[in-house]
C-alpha cells in the first residue's frame, strides 16, 4: 500500500521525481555511471548545479536582481551560524516564534548583541507576535517564516530598513511573496525540495563584505559564491533531486499554481478541525500554517481508536511533536488533495462512531 505521507520531514516528494531520481541511481544521463558515482567536477553534474541554482532564482522571481543561489551543506542549523558570522557586526534583531528561532538566537549571540524583538513563548508559540517595535540600528532582522513544530506561519512580514533574513526551511516555494524584500533566504531541502543533505541559500550580494572579522573559508558566503557552490565536494544527489523537484514545480505552473493547491488542502483540513467537536486546533486561527496543521483530540480516550483508524488507512507521520502533543499533518507541496481527503474522512468517521 502506498502511504499517505504527512511526515514533517524528510517529507513527500513528487512521484515523477522519485522515478527519475531512482533511474539516475542506476544510470545517469545514459553515461553508464550512477549519479552517486559521477565526478562532481564533470560537465554533467556542473550542469545540474547550474540548473538548480538558476531554477531557484527564476521561481522566486529574483533573476537579474543582484541575488545568488547556493546549495550548501550543514542544514539550516549551519545557517543559524553563518548568517551571524557574515552579517552581525554590532547588533541584530530576532523574532522568536519557536524552536528554530531559539536555536538561531543562540548561535547569533556568539558574534554580537542579539535583541529579541518579540516572542510568542508565553503561549507555547501558538501565535505570531504582532505590533512590536523594530530598532533602527540593526545589522539585520531575522525571522522564521513557518514553524513546523507549532503549526504557525507568518502571513505579513515585518517592514524594516535593515536587511531582512528569513529561515524558510518548511515553506519555501509554497506561496507567492515579494522575495526581493528579503536580503537572505535559507531553507533545508527536506521539506519542499529534496532529500536531507543540502540547503538552499539565496543571498543579495551587496549585503556582504561589511563586517570586520575574518571568516573561515567554509563559513564565508563569498567563498561559495565565487566558486558557484562548488568550493568543496557538493552533496550531489540531494542537489540533483532538488533540481528535479524545481523542474516539476516550474512545469506545474510555478509558485502561484502550487499556492492554489496548498490553500485548498489547508482549507479542507482546517474546516474539519473547526467543525468536528472531537478535535481542537493548536495554533491561533489567523496564524495557522498551510504547511503544518497542528491539532489535538478533545477527548484523549479516543486516541487509541483514532490512531488505529489512520494507521489502517495507510497514513504515515501524523503524530505531533512532543512540544505540542496531539497530531501534526504536514501538507508540503507534493502532498495530494487525495491524501488530505483520506485524513478528513477518517476524522469524520471518528465523530460518527463516538
Amino acid at each position: 500500500m502506498k502511504k499517505h505521507n504527512f511526515s514533517a520531514g524528510p517529507c513527500i516528494l513528487p512521484q515523477e521525481v522519485f522515478k527519475e531520481a531512482s533511474q539516475a541511481v542506476l544510470d545517469f544521463n545514459n553515461s553508464g555511471l550512477s549519479i552517486l558515482e559521477i565526478s562532481h567536477r564533470s560537465k554533467d553534474f556542473v550542469d545540474v548545479m547550474e540548473e538548480a541554482r538558476s531554477l531557484a532564482l527564476e521561481l522566486l522571481g529574483l533573476e537579474g536582481k543582484g541575488y545568488k543561489a547556493l546549495f550548501l551543506q550543514g542544514g539550516a542549523s549551519t545557517q543559524f551560524l553563518m548568517t551571524a558570522y557574515n552579517l552581525l557586526q554590532t547588533k541584530a534583531g530576532y523574532l522568536n516564534t519557536g524552536t528554530w528561532s531559539d536555536k538561531a538566537i543562540k548561535e547569533a549571540k556568539f558574534f554580537g548583541e542579539v535583541i529579541e524583538i518579540a516572542s510568542s513563548k508565553d503561549r507555547n508559540f501558538n501565535y505570531i507576535p504582532k505590533g512590536y517595535n523594530i530598532p533602527k540600528d540593526l545589522d539585520y532582522l531575522h525571522c522564521t517564516s513557518n514553524n513546523t513544530i507549532f503549526g504557525t506561519q507568518i502571513k505579513k512580514f515585518p517592514i524594516t530598513d535593515a536587511p531582512l533574513i528569513c529561515d524558510m526551511s518548511s515553506d519555501i516555494f509554497s506561496k507567492q511573496l515579494d522575495f526581493s524584500k528579503f536580503s537572505l533566504i535559507y531553507a533545508g531541502a527536506q521539506k519542499n525540495m529534496g532529500p536531507a543533505g543540502t540547503t538552499l541559500v539565496v543571498i543579495k550580494e551587496d549585503i556582504l563584505g561589511n563586517i570586520e572579522r575574518k571568516i573561515p573559508s567554509m563559513l564565508d558566503y563569498q567563498t561559495h559564491i565565487s566558486k558557484a557552490s562548488m568550493y568543496n565536494t557538493p552533496p550531489v544527489y540531494p542537489v540533483y533531486v532538488s533540481m528535479l523537484t524545481l523542474r516539476w514545480l516550474k512545469k506545474l505552473g510555478g509558485i502561484s499554481a502550487i499556492e492554489e493547491l496548498n490553500d485548498k488542502k489547508a482549507n479542507l483540513l482546517y474546516s474539519e478541525i473547526d467543525l468536528n467537536p472531537l478535535f481542537k486546533g493548536f495554533a491561533a486561527k489567523e496564524d495557522r500554517s498551510n504547511m503544518n496543521a497542528t491539532f489535538t483530540l478533545a477527548n484523549e480516550d479516543l486516541k487509541e481508536t483514532f490512531d488505529a483508524m489512520w494507521t489502517e488507512a495507510g497514513i504515515n507521520g501524523l503524530n505531533g511533536h512532543r512540544s505540542v502533543g496531539g497530531y501534526r499533518a504536514s501538507m508540503y507541496n507534493a502532498l495530494s488533495m487525495e491524501s488530505v481527503a483520506v485524513l478528513v474522512d477518517i476524522m469524520g468517521d471518528l465523530e460518527r462512531k463516538a
